[in-house]
């Protein structure tokens, strides 16, 4: 991490405070967008300073169930829900935990389509006990994770009928008498099953199409220092016995991507890396950006910043390489393209309209932005802005290497905040890309990006070295000539040397 000044901590410190909410006590049916954001927008520039943004996002309302109806009559508010996740047409799942049932909403979030509450199991009635988590496979087949029922129960999407379920995990690995909690699910296009269960330390669970274990996936190490070692070895069994137990960090969240990369979250200490990204192998294949960080807010590890790292909580793939994860401990939607670089940041905990008491889920429908927040049993939508939207389609425009496509993109978000870095880097490329390293300099520069600017100072340096060669072996020819000329000259007259030697001795 790069120093900052007690000046840079202290405005990190007093941008937390005034963005720093209570617990909420009222529910508002809908937000007025126009209205002024009652949370902070920034990002950190290369110095990891907080720099205020336009907004990228704004409130746009909020379903709480209180209103809609299905088959003629009203659901009812949602009560504790934990956990949502979309299908292609955008059809919207609630986990209504404290209800007992998954909810199904269309696009617009204002039409109830379907309610699964129970289901025919072998002849008999069977329901849902704590469902907290729910996806839909690309086969539409829905996968809810009944916590307190042990199992992941799976079903038809258009008809609720029983599919089947992945429950009583045996394995020799698991430990004798373990207990399957699953806690939340998605699935991959090859059908296989992940999932995220409590108190289970060793990853995340994988089961096959068929619900059969095969084993754990992600495991994150867990680092011992050296002095940690040491005392181990030296305390006695009662002091072991009270000391922290050093066992990987349990996972909080997951989402997968149509290429079947799993992206997976987790409450990192350190403040470094809040999400992974997981090969097929159970490698973690993230990239970090400059300050090797996707673990939300940046803090030196000790200090009073932001009162202690991001806690995150949940995952969202976006497409095209960027994803968003939500931070529970401050309300804050942190968002980053497939480089690692922080994009942007919005969001906050508090009582006022537009932010969050317990948010525990994220998702999108379409470009906009969804949140589940337990505690005022609601989604809060969010639309993207016109700084939003330029930064997504520019950077979804690099993603697929339309480098100069995204030129026009990145100039219009400079238009709206000439400190963005990012914005300058893109355009950097963009002239490094074809061929312009003057200007690929310069904006790069802006972008404080050096890797890149070395990349562009060495082509122009060639380029004015290969433009100008034949004046420099011009002038290299025409002072070896000149040398040849005059070494021969004084061979030819030494004579003449000689007298001059001598008139300056008689001097």
């Amino acid at each position: 991490m790069k120093k900052r000044s007690f000046l840079n901590k202290c405005t990190r410190v007093l941008a937390a405070v005034m963005a720093a909410g209570t617990v909420f006590v009222s529910v508002p049916q809908m937000v007025n967008a126009e209205d002024e954001e009652p949370f902070d927008t920034y990002n950190y520039d290369y110095w990891e300073d907080v720099v205020y943004t336009p907004t990228p996002y704004q409130t746009d309302g909020l379903v709480n169930g209180i209103g809609l109806t299905f088959q003629g009559e009203e659901i009812g508010a949602f009560n504790n829900p934990q956990d949502l996740c979309k299908d292609e047409l955008g059809n919207v799942y609630v986990a209504d935990t404290g209800r007992q049932r998954v909810v199904k909403l269309d696009p617009t979030l204002t039409k109830v389509l379907m309610i699964y509450e129970t289901f025919t199991r072998d002849g008999e009635e069977d329901g849902f006990n704590n469902p907290t988590g729910v996806c839909v496979s690309q086969e539409n087949k829905l996968y809810i994770a009944d916590s307190m029922n042990r199992r992941v129960v799976i079903l038809d999407v258009e008809t609720g009928e029983y599919l089947g379920m992945v429950d009583n995990p045996q394995s020799d690995i698991l430990e004798a008498g373990y207990v399957f909690t699953p806690l939340k699910v998605t699935v991959d296009y090859a059908n296989r099953v992940y999932c995220v269960a409590q108190n289970m330390f060793q990853g995340i669970m994988v089961f096959e199409a068929d619900g059969q274990f095969t084993g754990f996936f992600g495991t994150i190490d867990v680092t011992i220092t050296l002095w940690e070692k040491f005392w181990k070895k030296i305390a006695s069994k009662e002091e072991r016995n009270k000391s922290q137990l050093f066992i990987p960090t349990e996972f909080t969240g997951i989402d997968v991507d149509e290429d079947g990369f799993v992206y997976a979250t987790n409450i990192d200490e350190n403040g470094e890396q809040g999400v992974r990204r997981l090969n097929p192998k159970g490698e973690d294949v993230i990239k970090k950006g400059e300050n090797s960080n996707v673990g939300g807010d940046l803090w030196i590890n000790g200090s009073s910043d932001y009162s202690g790292p991001s806690q995150i909580a949940d995952v969202v793939y976006r497409g095209k390489g960027i994803y968003s994860v939500l931070d529970r401990k401050r309300g804050r939607i942190f968002t980053y393209d497939h480089e690692g670089n922080l994009l942007y940041i919005f969001g906050g905990r508090g009582t006022q309209e537009g932010t969050f008491a317990s948010p525990v889920a994220i998702e999108t429908i379409g470009e906009d932005i969804v949140v589940l927040d337990a505690l005022r049993n609601s989604i809060i939508l969010f639309r993207a802005t016109e700084y939003g939207s330029l930064i997504n389609e520019a950077v979804a425009l690099r993603y697929d290497g339309d480098e100069t496509l995204a030129v026009e993109k990145w100039r219009q978000v400079l238009k709206l905040n000439e400190n963005f870095e990012l914005a300058n880097v893109g355009i950097g490329k963009a002239y490094l890309t074809a061929k312009d390293n003057e200007s690929a300099m310069h904006y790069l520069k802006l972008g404080m990006d050096k890797e890149y600017y070395s990349i562009a100072f060495k082509r122009y340096r060639n380029e004015i070295l290969k433009s100008n060669l034949s004046g420099i072996m011009t002038g290299v020819i025409i002072i070896i000539v000149g040398f040849v000329v005059y070494s021969k000259w004084r061979a030819k007259h030494p004579k003449g040397d000689k007298k001059v030697k001598e008139k300056q001795s008689d001097f």
